[in-house]
């Protein structure tokens, strides 16, 4: 006969297992439609160009569809292509937040790049965003967000960044005196400028704006060959996706899986903005209908996570569940769950610019996870300079060059 505690060990692994089960049976259920995708998306001109365009965007999603609305405005000829439709890769598989800066904690990319570069790339992504709230109507709400320290490392960690935010004048604040909800956090930054984006709508709202302007847009049509497409310029604006597209970079942009799992909507608000810890791993906020979005936990298998395959994972998925357990105090109802895909860098800073030894192609992507400012700001930034304005120091810093 089993002892007392034997029957409670194996009652625990028949509960885990069937915890494990319902998972994977949700997963297989095709839960896998990410919740900002369930909108439904605007009417667009049908604009249409015979024969050779001046430029082919491959990717329809926040940077094709900044760039081609730039471009169309100019008057010139552009034709966008997706194998899916507009923003249903990364653009519309993230977790919503719209914040300023690079991927890289501030007081790094001063010494990394420079002050004077660190300061000029922050403050160029607050008019980006700043640009984007003029476009996005209630597709983006400016809330600010939280940084969170984990733990006490980590409190060090950003508080070297926020001293040096001070000292270069960006408005910042700290905060010690957190919420009950996240009495396990050792401090934060208060970053009053960020949003919230609803990044489906906010994409596929410009692309409507770029079609009214001119832009031909062709969904469903996949493009395996960059040196097929009749124009004079081409832009690769896949990010994570689309991997192989430009071979001479291919190394450069590594394609990396996120992961996204949102509750039923809640009987309360817990959390007001976007929030965010352990150095960008664990994300999450919760919605005007009090649903909550959460995402991150892919250093719980780091390697397997660096991979193109858009699809969740019971590891990752199960742990997304634990703590989206934890932040509401009790087992939560998840109604969507997705993977997608971003670009990550060595040195987590985009490519925008010429491809190097090929004339008339360009390439826009490796947001490092920062896509929805920082993918708007490259759209344009790329625009702009097949236009022949050059004069961004963007140009320099995110220049493919400093990879080939």
């Amino acid at each position: 006969m089993k002892s007392g505690s034997a029957r409670g060990a194996a009652a625990c692994r028949r509960i885990r297992l069937a915890a494990r089960c319902r998972l994977a049976s949700s997963i297989r259920r095709g839960l896998g439609n990410p919740y900002w995708l369930e909108e439904e998306a605007p009417k667009r001109v049908q604009a249409r160009h015979d024969g050779r365009v001046d430029v082919a965007i491959v990717g329809a999603g926040i940077t094709g569809c900044s760039a081609a609305l730039r471009l169309a405005e100019a008057g010139l000829s552009v034709r966008v292509y997706d194998q899916r439709g507009v923003a249903e890769g990364a653009s519309g598989r993230n977790g919503g937040f719209a914040l300023r800066g690079g991927a890289t904690r501030y007081d790094i990319a001063r010494e990394t790049y420079g002050r004077d570069r660190a300061l000029a790339l922050w403050q160029w992504t607050e008019r980006a965003l700043d640009r984007i709230e003029s476009l996005a109507g209630d597709s983006l709400v400016r809330v600010g967000s939280l940084r969170l320290a984990a733990d006490e490392e980590e409190r060090e960690h950003i508080r070297l960044e926020y001293d040096a935010m001070r000292e270069d004048g960006i408005a910042a604040e700290w905060i010690d005196d957190l919420p009950a909800q996240l009495s396990s956090f050792q401090g934060a930054i208060d970053h009053p400028g960020d949003g919230s984006l609803q990044p489906a709508r906010f994409v596929r709202r410009l692309a409507a704006r770029a079609a009214e302007a001119g832009a031909e847009i062709r969904e469903h049509d996949r493009v395996d060959d960059v040196a097929s497409l009749d124009a004079t310029h081409v832009v690769v604006a896949t990010d994570g996706y689309g991997h192989g597209l430009v071979p001479e970079l291919a190394d450069a942009i590594w394609p990396t899986r996120g992961q996204v799992i949102v509750s039923e909507p809640l009987d309360r608000v817990l959390y007001d903005r976007p929030h965010y810890a352990r150095q960008g791993f664990d994300y999450w906020q919760q919605l005007p209908n009090r649903r909550l979005v959460l995402g991150g936990f892919r250093d719980v298998s780091i390697m397997d996570e660096l991979t193109d395959v858009e699809e969740m994972t019971p590891v990752i998925q199960a742990s997304l569940e634990r703590f989206m357990g934890e932040l509401i105090g009790e087992p939560p109802r998840i109604s969507h769950r997705w993977a997608g895909i971003f670009g990550l860098t060595q040195d987590m800073l985009p490519l925008v610019g010429r491809v190097p030894g090929r004339d008339g192609h360009w390439i826009a992507g490796g947001y490092s996870g920062h896509g929805n400012v920082l993918g708007f700001a490259c759209g344009e930034l790329v625009a702009d300079a097949i236009l022949g304005d050059t004069s961004s120091p963007q140009l320099e810093l995110f220049d493919p060059a400093r990879f080939s």
